[in-house]
């Protein structure tokens, strides 16, 4: 029986074990390319079309000082605002044709971004912090207290501050009156008296809005 012969140096040997399959240098080099999965959506665009990204064949420009320019094609507008420093940007997407204007992108898009914060502020539900007190309360607890009532008005919450009042001190309600007065003093840059002092059961009781 005659012995089968060896694979050559740049062979790779395959199923069945006579059959070989010839690989060059350059065939070594395997490229991965990502694809992405079939079932994956596909990325979405987010924020406005600007520039190359606008592909409607025919759009309604504004220019940079507002005025209407008429309809135009993208090709037109961007050379309008190449010269003129600026950027288009599509503001009406959905309009019949869509509606686009040069302007400073990047400035468009701090005040945008400037906007949605200061609603995302005005959405911010208002807590109530409660903040106690005792009529003989020292001044290091005090300042203890006092700091974390700065820190709620700050966080934009209102503070409910409350001075209990324990056995024989209901007979000295002006000391929990001084106090709350000292507080309403001490936070007046931070906050406004929503409600004035008042006695509920055995504690009066102050809210404090933020300003």
């Amino acid at each position: 029986m005659r012995p089968r012969p060896k694979a050559p140096a740049n062979l790779v040997e395959l199923a069945p074990k006579d059959q070989y399959f010839a690989l060059g240098s350059k065939d070594r080099r395997i490229k991965a390319i990502a694809r992405r999965p079939h079932n994956a959506p596909p990325q979405r665009e987010t924020g406005p079309r600007v520039n190359e990204r606008i592909r409607a064949p025919e759009i309604r420009l504004i220019g940079a000082d507002g005025e209407n320019v008429g309809i135009v094609t993208p090709s037109r507008a961007m050379a309008m605002a190449e010269e003129a420093g600026l950027d288009l940007v599509e503001i009406s997407p959905n309009a019949e044709p869509p509606v686009c204007k040069i302007m400073d992108f990047g400035k468009f898009k701090y005040e945008q971004q400037k906007r949605e914060a200061e609603a995302r502020k005005k959405q911010k539900i208002i807590e109530i912090k409660e903040i106690k007190f005792r009529p003989g309360t020292d001044d290091h607890d005090y300042d203890v207290k006092m700091r974390a009532v700065h820190k709620f008005l700050g966080e934009g919450d209102k503070v409910k501050v409350t001075l209990r009042f324990r056995g024989r001190e209901m007979a000295h309600q002006e000391l929990g009156l001084e106090l709350l007065n000292r507080v309403a003093a001490d936070v007046a840059e931070a906050g406004k008296i929503e409600s004035m002092p008042k006695l509920e059961g055995r504690q009066m009781v102050m809210m404090i809005a933020p300003k």
